[in-house]
């Protein structure tokens, strides 16, 4: 009988980002102060540039996180079986920070930002290029889209909530889409 190896999830780059995502909200639930010195804003980037990573891991409020961890999850393990899991961390990060430098840019100089957001919507944009016409449910419309109208149509309405962070969405996307072309080109699809 043959049995594929499967690693412990623990030393699966999806869970790992995940449990340092809720470690980060635990440690920040219970300290506002704490939550606001990890957050980026553009008052005070300059001087505490870290930020572009560490806001990437503070979340505001329990849906927050969920939903950015479910699309974490499902992004990040579908483009994984694509492009492997290097290059979809590599994707994850970069969106994250670009979509962090974004708003430091656009953002309201007095503003926060926070959530993992930017990094997720890269994800979302390379596999829009990717797999444009895979078909997704997005709750809580019951018909399925086409993966390209989720993401851009899903962005598109989130972003216009009030208080989220559009900048750092579209810092991603647009990192996301130019990898996205490159991998598409690297892979030949």
């Amino acid at each position: 009988m043959y049995r594929r190896y499967q690693r412990p999830f623990y030393q699966d780059p999806l869970f790992v980002l995940i449990g340092l995502n809720v470690v980060f909200f635990l440690l920040t639930t219970g300290s506002d102060a704490l939550l606001v010195r990890l957050a980026i804003s553009p008052a005070t980037f300059l001087s505490e540039p870290w930020t572009a990573v560490t806001s990437m891991f503070v979340h505001a409020g329990l849906s927050h996180l969920l939903f950015n961890m479910l699309a974490l999850y499902f992004f990040g393990n579908y483009l994984s079986q694509i492009v492997g899991e290097r290059q979809m961390l590599a994707i994850y990060f970069v969106g994250g920070i670009v979509g962090s430098l974004f708003f430091w840019i656009l953002g309201p100089s007095n503003g926060l930002a926070v959530g993992a957001s930017g990094a997720i919507f890269a994800l979302g944009g390379a596999l829009a290029v990717l797999r444009p016409m895979t078909k997704v449910i997005i709750f809580p419309i019951p018909i399925p889209l086409p993966l390209w109208v989720a993401v851009i149509g899903g962005g598109l309405l989130i972003s216009l909530a009030a208080n989220v962070a559009w900048e750092s969405h579209l810092g991603g996307l647009v990192t996301g889409i130019a990898a996205g072309l490159v991998n598409r080109s690297r892979l030949r699809l």
